[in-house]
Protein backbone atom coordinates (compact mmCIF):
# COMPACT_ATOMS: atom_id res chain seq x y z
CA UNK A 1 0.00 0.00 0.00
CA UNK A 2 1.29 3.23 -1.14
CA UNK A 3 -0.22 4.51 1.97
CA UNK A 4 -3.24 3.51 4.67
CA UNK A 5 -6.29 3.97 3.12
CA UNK A 6 -7.87 6.00 5.36
CA UNK A 7 -5.57 8.91 4.47
CA UNK A 8 -6.26 8.34 0.55
CA UNK A 9 -10.14 8.27 0.72
CA UNK A 10 -9.64 11.35 2.74
CA UNK A 11 -7.42 12.26 0.18
CA UNK A 12 -9.63 12.10 -2.92
CA UNK A 13 -12.43 13.76 -1.16
CA UNK A 14 -10.00 16.80 -0.31
CA UNK A 15 -8.32 16.87 -4.05
CA UNK A 16 -12.32 16.86 -4.94
CA UNK A 17 -14.80 18.60 -2.42
CA UNK A 18 -17.10 18.17 -5.34
CA UNK A 19 -17.25 14.48 -4.83
CA UNK A 20 -18.94 14.48 -1.56
CA UNK A 21 -22.11 16.27 -2.66
CA UNK A 22 -21.59 13.99 -6.20
CA UNK A 23 -22.15 10.81 -4.12
CA UNK A 24 -25.31 11.96 -2.07
CA UNK A 25 -26.92 13.37 -5.22
CA UNK A 26 -25.99 10.69 -7.70
CA UNK A 27 -25.91 7.58 -5.34
CA UNK A 28 -27.57 8.44 -2.31
CA UNK A 29 -30.12 10.57 -4.27
CA UNK A 30 -30.33 12.96 -1.36
CA UNK A 31 -31.80 16.53 -2.89
CA UNK A 32 -29.42 19.38 -2.54
CA UNK A 33 -30.10 22.92 -2.18
CA UNK A 34 -28.89 25.41 -5.53
CA UNK A 35 -25.10 26.29 -4.57
CA UNK A 36 -22.50 28.30 -6.13
CA UNK A 37 -19.51 27.15 -4.57
CA UNK A 38 -18.40 24.85 -1.69
CA UNK A 39 -15.13 24.88 0.71
CA UNK A 40 -13.57 22.89 3.00
CA UNK A 41 -13.36 24.22 6.46
CA UNK A 42 -11.77 23.59 9.91
CA UNK A 43 -12.98 20.00 10.95
CA UNK A 44 -13.13 20.35 14.67
CA UNK A 45 -16.12 20.37 15.87
CA UNK A 46 -15.67 20.47 19.33
CA UNK A 47 -18.51 22.88 20.74
CA UNK A 48 -17.42 24.51 24.01
CA UNK A 49 -15.22 21.47 26.55
CA UNK A 50 -13.42 18.88 25.91
CA UNK A 51 -13.72 15.72 24.83
CA UNK A 52 -12.80 17.22 20.93
CA UNK A 53 -14.71 16.01 18.21
CA UNK A 54 -12.70 15.93 15.19
CA UNK A 55 -14.53 14.58 12.04
CA UNK A 56 -12.42 13.55 8.93
CA UNK A 57 -13.36 15.95 6.60
CA UNK A 58 -16.01 19.15 6.65
CA UNK A 59 -16.95 20.88 3.33
CA UNK A 60 -19.71 23.44 3.38
CA UNK A 61 -21.86 24.50 0.38
CA UNK A 62 -22.78 28.23 -0.04
CA UNK A 63 -25.04 30.67 -2.09
CA UNK A 64 -23.03 33.71 -2.25
CA UNK A 65 -22.11 34.39 1.24
CA UNK A 66 -24.65 31.80 2.82
CA UNK A 67 -23.86 28.00 3.95
CA UNK A 68 -26.48 26.27 2.37
CA UNK A 69 -25.50 22.73 3.48
CA UNK A 70 -23.01 21.31 5.46
CA UNK A 71 -20.98 17.82 5.24
CA UNK A 72 -19.27 15.29 7.21
CA UNK A 73 -17.18 13.32 5.42
CA UNK A 74 -16.25 9.80 7.43
CA UNK A 75 -14.09 7.43 6.24
CA UNK A 76 -14.46 4.13 8.47
CA UNK A 77 -12.62 1.13 7.98
CA UNK A 78 -14.00 -1.24 11.46
CA UNK A 79 -16.50 -0.57 13.55
CA UNK A 80 -16.12 2.03 16.26
CA UNK A 81 -18.35 2.68 18.81
CA UNK A 82 -17.62 5.80 20.24
CA UNK A 83 -18.84 6.82 16.61
CA UNK A 84 -22.29 6.33 17.15
CA UNK A 85 -22.37 8.78 20.06
CA UNK A 86 -19.76 11.80 18.45
CA UNK A 87 -21.17 11.48 14.45
CA UNK A 88 -24.95 13.41 15.82
CA UNK A 89 -22.01 15.53 17.93
CA UNK A 90 -20.40 16.33 14.39
CA UNK A 91 -23.71 17.12 12.77
CA UNK A 92 -25.32 19.56 15.58
CA UNK A 93 -22.04 21.44 16.17
CA UNK A 94 -21.49 22.04 12.16
CA UNK A 95 -25.01 23.28 12.42
CA UNK A 96 -24.78 25.89 14.77
CA UNK A 97 -21.34 26.77 13.76
CA UNK A 98 -22.88 27.01 9.95
CA UNK A 99 -26.31 28.24 10.71
CA UNK A 100 -27.74 26.07 8.19
CA UNK A 101 -28.86 21.80 7.44
CA UNK A 102 -25.90 19.26 7.66
CA UNK A 103 -25.61 15.71 6.88
CA UNK A 104 -22.92 12.99 7.42
CA UNK A 105 -21.88 11.25 4.41
CA UNK A 106 -19.35 8.02 5.64
CA UNK A 107 -17.44 5.94 3.21
CA UNK A 108 -17.69 2.17 4.76
CA UNK A 109 -14.97 -0.26 3.49
CA UNK A 110 -17.28 -3.22 3.37
CA UNK A 111 -20.81 -3.78 3.23
CA UNK A 112 -20.74 -5.25 6.69
CA UNK A 113 -19.53 -2.20 7.74
CA UNK A 114 -21.99 -0.03 5.73
CA UNK A 115 -24.87 -2.01 7.62
CA UNK A 116 -23.55 -1.11 10.99
CA UNK A 117 -22.91 3.01 10.28
CA UNK A 118 -26.31 2.89 8.52
CA UNK A 119 -28.12 2.01 11.53
CA UNK A 120 -30.54 4.84 12.77
CA UNK A 121 -28.95 6.55 16.34
CA UNK A 122 -31.30 7.34 19.06
CA UNK A 123 -30.40 10.30 20.72
CA UNK A 124 -33.19 10.47 23.24
CA UNK A 125 -36.59 11.87 23.63
CA UNK A 126 -37.51 10.24 20.86
CA UNK A 127 -35.22 11.77 18.47
CA UNK A 128 -33.15 9.77 15.86
CA UNK A 129 -29.89 10.51 13.60
CA UNK A 130 -29.12 8.71 10.81
CA UNK A 131 -25.95 8.82 8.74
CA UNK A 132 -25.88 8.83 4.62
CA UNK A 133 -23.81 5.69 4.05
CA UNK A 134 -22.07 3.83 0.86
CA UNK A 135 -20.10 0.85 0.72
CA UNK A 136 -17.82 -0.37 -1.88
CA UNK A 137 -21.00 -1.75 -3.65
CA UNK A 138 -22.81 1.53 -3.57
CA UNK A 139 -19.72 3.47 -5.45
CA UNK A 140 -20.17 4.03 -9.04
CA UNK A 141 -18.50 1.08 -11.44
CA UNK A 142 -16.49 3.83 -13.82
CA UNK A 143 -15.02 1.67 -16.71
CA UNK A 144 -15.45 4.96 -19.65
CA UNK A 145 -12.17 6.82 -19.95
CA UNK A 146 -14.00 10.46 -21.06
CA UNK A 147 -15.94 9.47 -17.87
CA UNK A 148 -12.61 8.71 -15.53
CA UNK A 149 -10.58 11.32 -16.80
CA UNK A 150 -13.54 14.05 -16.30
CA UNK A 151 -13.58 12.86 -12.43
CA UNK A 152 -10.10 11.16 -11.93
CA UNK A 153 -10.70 11.18 -8.23
CA UNK A 154 -14.23 9.07 -8.62
CA UNK A 155 -12.49 7.07 -10.83
CA UNK A 156 -10.00 6.48 -8.49
CA UNK A 157 -12.42 5.78 -5.88
CA UNK A 158 -13.88 3.00 -8.03
CA UNK A 159 -10.99 1.32 -9.03
CA UNK A 160 -10.44 0.84 -4.79
CA UNK A 161 -14.08 0.11 -3.78
CA UNK A 162 -13.98 -2.84 -7.36
CA UNK A 163 -10.38 -3.67 -7.79
CA UNK A 164 -11.40 -7.35 -6.32
CA UNK A 165 -14.49 -7.56 -8.10
CA UNK A 166 -15.53 -11.23 -8.67
CA UNK A 167 -15.44 -10.34 -12.51
CA UNK A 168 -11.52 -9.85 -12.46
CA UNK A 169 -12.21 -8.09 -16.16
CA UNK A 170 -14.67 -5.75 -14.84
CA UNK A 171 -12.04 -4.91 -12.27
CA UNK A 172 -9.23 -4.34 -14.72
CA UNK A 173 -11.50 -2.57 -17.08
CA UNK A 174 -11.93 -0.07 -13.98
CA UNK A 175 -8.21 0.30 -12.88
CA UNK A 176 -7.29 0.96 -16.70
CA UNK A 177 -9.87 3.94 -16.77
CA UNK A 178 -8.61 5.32 -13.61
CA UNK A 179 -4.84 4.91 -14.93
CA UNK A 180 -6.00 6.58 -17.84
CA UNK A 181 -7.66 9.05 -15.67
CA UNK A 182 -4.14 10.02 -14.09
CA UNK A 183 -2.28 11.75 -16.49
CA UNK A 184 -2.66 14.92 -16.62
CA UNK A 185 -2.89 15.21 -12.98
CA UNK A 186 -0.17 17.15 -11.41
CA UNK A 187 2.88 14.52 -10.63
CA UNK A 188 1.87 13.84 -6.46
CA UNK A 189 -1.67 12.73 -8.07
CA UNK A 190 -1.14 11.08 -10.75
CA UNK A 191 1.85 8.83 -9.04
CA UNK A 192 -0.22 8.15 -6.41
CA UNK A 193 -3.32 7.02 -7.69
CA UNK A 194 -1.10 4.73 -10.10
CA UNK A 195 0.23 3.49 -6.97
CA UNK A 196 -3.58 3.45 -4.96
CA UNK A 197 -5.24 1.60 -8.25
CA UNK A 198 -2.44 -1.28 -8.71
CA UNK A 199 -2.28 -1.66 -5.13
CA UNK A 200 -6.18 -2.50 -4.99
CA UNK A 201 -6.35 -4.98 -7.74
CA UNK A 202 -6.70 -8.64 -6.83
CA UNK A 203 -4.48 -11.09 -8.35
CA UNK A 204 -7.03 -12.38 -10.80
CA UNK A 205 -7.82 -8.58 -11.58
CA UNK A 206 -4.23 -7.87 -12.17
CA UNK A 207 -3.73 -10.42 -14.35
CA UNK A 208 -6.12 -9.42 -16.85
CA UNK A 209 -5.28 -6.01 -16.48
CA UNK A 210 -1.82 -7.10 -18.11
CA UNK A 211 -3.73 -9.39 -20.95
CA UNK A 212 -5.50 -6.36 -22.13
CA UNK A 213 -4.98 -4.21 -24.87
CA UNK A 214 -4.51 -0.41 -23.77
CA UNK A 215 -4.73 0.52 -27.23
CA UNK A 216 -7.67 2.62 -26.49
CA UNK A 217 -6.23 4.89 -23.49
CA UNK A 218 -4.40 7.63 -24.52
CA UNK A 219 -1.55 7.79 -21.42
CA UNK A 220 1.22 5.78 -22.15
CA UNK A 221 4.28 7.91 -23.26
CA UNK A 222 2.76 10.93 -21.49
CA UNK A 223 2.29 9.03 -18.22
CA UNK A 224 6.25 7.78 -18.42
CA UNK A 225 7.41 11.04 -18.93
CA UNK A 226 5.49 11.88 -15.96
CA UNK A 227 6.47 9.54 -13.48
CA UNK A 228 10.08 9.72 -14.54
CA UNK A 229 9.94 13.52 -14.28
CA UNK A 230 9.76 12.95 -10.40
CA UNK A 231 12.27 10.35 -10.33
CA UNK A 232 14.60 12.94 -12.29
CA UNK A 233 13.33 15.53 -8.79
CA UNK A 234 14.33 12.98 -6.28
CA UNK A 235 17.42 11.67 -7.67
CA UNK A 236 19.02 15.10 -8.37
CA UNK A 237 21.78 15.10 -6.34
CA UNK A 238 23.77 18.94 -7.43
CA UNK A 239 22.19 18.64 -10.93
CA UNK A 240 24.05 15.05 -11.78
CA UNK A 241 22.62 12.43 -14.27
CA UNK A 242 23.63 10.11 -12.26
CA UNK A 243 21.39 11.32 -9.87
CA UNK A 244 18.68 11.82 -12.06
CA UNK A 245 19.01 8.40 -13.53
CA UNK A 246 19.19 6.78 -10.41
CA UNK A 247 15.66 8.22 -8.99
CA UNK A 248 13.90 7.33 -12.40
CA UNK A 249 15.60 3.66 -11.92
CA UNK A 250 13.86 3.54 -8.52
CA UNK A 251 10.54 4.98 -9.62
CA UNK A 252 10.86 2.10 -12.64
CA UNK A 253 11.93 -0.30 -10.42
CA UNK A 254 8.38 0.56 -7.88
CA UNK A 255 6.28 0.28 -10.67
CA UNK A 256 7.78 -3.21 -12.18
CA UNK A 257 7.12 -4.87 -8.71
CA UNK A 258 3.82 -3.28 -8.95
CA UNK A 259 3.06 -5.48 -11.75
CA UNK A 260 5.30 -8.02 -12.07
CA UNK A 261 5.98 -8.30 -8.37
CA UNK A 262 9.02 -9.12 -6.51
CA UNK A 263 12.44 -8.10 -9.06
CA UNK A 264 15.15 -10.19 -9.27
CA UNK A 265 18.75 -9.46 -8.57
CA UNK A 266 19.74 -9.42 -12.32
CA UNK A 267 16.95 -7.47 -13.38
CA UNK A 268 17.49 -4.87 -10.22
CA UNK A 269 21.16 -4.52 -11.78
CA UNK A 270 20.10 -3.85 -15.03
CA UNK A 271 17.96 -1.11 -14.35
CA UNK A 272 20.75 0.87 -12.18
CA UNK A 273 22.82 0.30 -14.73
CA UNK A 274 20.78 1.61 -17.32
CA UNK A 275 20.78 5.03 -19.30
CA UNK A 276 17.94 7.59 -18.97
CA UNK A 277 16.93 6.78 -22.58
CA UNK A 278 17.02 3.00 -21.90
CA UNK A 279 14.65 3.90 -18.63
CA UNK A 280 12.46 6.05 -20.83
CA UNK A 281 11.97 3.58 -23.40
CA UNK A 282 10.97 0.80 -20.82
CA UNK A 283 8.78 3.14 -18.96
CA UNK A 284 6.66 3.40 -22.20
CA UNK A 285 6.23 0.27 -22.50
CA UNK A 286 5.40 -0.80 -18.97
CA UNK A 287 1.67 -1.01 -19.38
CA UNK A 288 1.25 -2.98 -22.49
CA UNK A 289 4.18 -5.26 -21.88
CA UNK A 290 3.11 -8.91 -20.57
CA UNK A 291 6.30 -9.83 -19.76
CA UNK A 292 9.89 -8.43 -18.48
CA UNK A 293 11.26 -9.86 -21.51
CA UNK A 294 9.25 -8.24 -23.48
CA UNK A 295 9.64 -4.69 -21.97
CA UNK A 296 13.38 -5.30 -22.12
CA UNK A 297 13.07 -6.61 -25.68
Amino acid sequence: MPSELHEILLFLFRSRPELAPKLLHDVLHVPLPRYHSLQIVESNLTNVQPPEYRADLVIVLRRGKRSVLGIVVEAQLSGDSHKRFAWPAYAVNLRARERCPVCLLVFAASESLARWAAKPIAIGGGNTFTPFVIGPAGVPVVTDAARARADPELAVLSAIAHGSHANSQLAAQVAMAAIAASVGLDPERSVLYFDVVLSHLSAAARASLQAMDPSTYEYQSEFAKRYLSQGRAEGRDEGRVEGRAEGEAMLLSKLLALKFGALDHATTERLRAASTAELERWADRILTATSLDELFR
